[in-house]
């Protein structure tokens, strides 16, 4: 049977990559994103493989909640049934602690926690209709680990890990799988937003390094591809897993955290920071 699949931020990076993927493995999806101008990317690679008819663009701000009833309104008038929702949007707020503001917590989490919060809440009763319907939470290893200069982003992904488990075991009864997929470093944009908010220009040792490692483990990124597919083969399992850690070093990072002590961990952060 033909599954349609909703896809929050799919312009760029791991929801363009994921459409596609999906797209030709028979899907049909339903990609939102906040600014539809930008689908030129996703609709030029749609063609290239042939599979822009099974590409649908869906304008939605997760954070709005007009928006996202709006696009809840669309599936109902065109009775559309819902089999798989993928909540990818987010993005990194970078910098240390004591040069964010509170600000800029709650936007961080308005989007990575409550976005996807807001649109499960809304859609849920669409995949309940559906035999077999799954939710995809696209987490991080920064839900495994805090990271120095990264406390908003490894905050809001801790959040959705805790989210995506308790959403797991409340809709066991309904048959909806919930799954979460933790990247490691991948060439995506969410990297280059993220550096572009480090405060590089005052005297610190530590936001230096940081900013040095993060900027490396960007050029050394895996192919996101890896992470399209990934998902595709979580579209197709019939009992998915809970979490799904992929890229370098991944696996290891999530084995490390539990099992060695903290103190070990820490010094390993580190000396990879030279610090």
């Amino acid at each position: 049977m033909e599954k349609n699949v909703l896809i929050t931020g799919s312009s760029s990076g791991f929801g363009m990559y994921s459409a596609l993927e999906l797209a030709k493995c028979g899907y049909t999806i339903f990609a939102s994103m906040r600014n539809v101008e930008k689908q030129t990317q996703l609709m030029e690679e749609a063609e290239r493989y042939q599979v822009q008819e099974r590409i649908h663009i869906l304008q939605m701000d997760i954070t709005d909640e007009k928006s996202v009833q709006q696009a809840l309104e669309f599936f109902k008038k065109q009775n559309i049934h819902l089999h798989i929702l993928i909540n990818n949007a987010g993005y990194c707020e970078g910098g240390l602690i004591e040069d964010l503001h509170v600000e800029d917590y709650i936007r961080q989490f308005e989007t990575n926690v409550f976005g996807a919060i807001r649109v499960t809440q809304t859609f849920l009763p669409l995949l309940k209709k559906s035999i077999g319907a799954k939710i995809i939470n696209i987490s991080s290893v920064s839900g495994m680990i805090g990271m120095p200069g990264m406390s908003a982003y490894c905050s809001s992904k801790f959040a959705l890990e805790g989210f995506s488990e308790s959403l797991r075991l409340e809709l066991r009864q309904d048959q909806i799988d919930v799954s979460i997929v933790q990247p490691a470093s991948f060439k995506t944009k969410i990297w280059e937003k993220g550096l572009e908010n480090f405060q590089i220009d005052r005297e610190s040792s530590l936001i230096g390094s940081i900013y040095k490692y993060a900027n490396q483990s960007y050029q050394n990124g895996d192919d996101p591809l890896k992470v399209a597919r990934l998902i595709v083969q979580i579209c197709n399992s019939h009992h998915p897993k809970l979490r799904y850690p992929i890229g370098k070093g991944a696996k290891t990072l999530e084995v490390s955290k539990k099992v060695f002590p903290w103190k070990w961990i820490e010094k390993v952060v580190h000396n990879r920071l030279n610090v």
